[in-house]
């Protein structure tokens, strides 16, 4: 569904991404691995057409279509749903508003009720607003948010961080079900171990290159590459 090709990409004068290419297929969860600051969340910004980083090369299709030179509502409307690194909520609306906000797009699948039956701790809290919810229950809507634009792809960057151990076993589970529903999911995660948890292959970046590329499966067993590209 997803398609990366060479892309390079710039903050300024600094050469970030250095020609990364990967593939996300339908209903498989593909996670981007790397330590802090190789371009991990670069790449996620650059596939949904954010003002930066500057895309000056390669590809990004979806569903083999270009996704080059689109705006970001753009690349929304075309099924692709974004959870940002720091879920980015409004403080002062409810988890009903955030939801309600999305309503008129939905065209398919998702449903605030469909959103309640994934998470029902949301259903619970939904007369609170932003600010007084928990980093969980944050995290929890910020996917609820995305799906409500019934994606077909859904990109989340660090979902578990700041998450208590319980909230990211919630968290797992939930995406091991939009996996089942043959959602395409690719996942930044500085949380190896939730990642291989829910993963199908992964990606490590290493200076804004991929570095090593391996199904889950043998990538829990080569701990020469975890160890060396990961620091694990």
């Amino acid at each position: 569904m997803l398609e990366v090709r060479d892309l390079h990409a710039y903050y300024g004068d600094a050469h970030i991404l250095r020609g990364v290419s990967l593939e996300v297929a339908q209903g498989s969860v593909v996670a981007l691995l790397g330590r802090n600051g190789m371009g991990k969340t670069t790449l996620i910004r650059s596939i949904m057409g954010l003002s930066t980083p500057q895309v000056r090369q390669g590809e990004v299709r979806f569903r083999g279509q270009s996704l080059r030179g689109l705006r970001p509502h753009q690349i929304a409307r075309q099924r692709i749903g974004l959870v940002p690194q720091g879920r980015r909520l409004f403080a002062s609306l409810t988890v009903l508003e955030h939801l309600q906000m999305l309503e008129g797009h939905r065209s398919r699948g998702w449903s605030i009720e469909r959103v309640f039956g994934l998470f029902p701790r949301l259903s619970e809290r939904q007369s609170h607003r932003g600010n007084q919810l928990s980093g969980g229950e944050r995290q929890m809507l910020a996917v609820g948010r995305a799906l409500m634009l019934d994606p077909e792809l859904l990109l989340l960057d660090e979902p578990s961080e700041g998450l208590a151990p319980v909230m990211v076993q919630a968290l797992e589970r939930a995406l091991l079900e939009l996996k089942a529903a043959g959602l395409a999911i690719l996942l930044v995660e500085q949380n190896l171990y939730s990642a291989l948890a829910v993963a199908d292959e992964a990606y490590i970046l290493d200076t804004g290159k991929v570095a090593h590329h391996a199904p889950v499966s043998s990538l829990r067993e080569d701990r020469a590459s975890l160890r060396r590209l990961l620091g694990v």
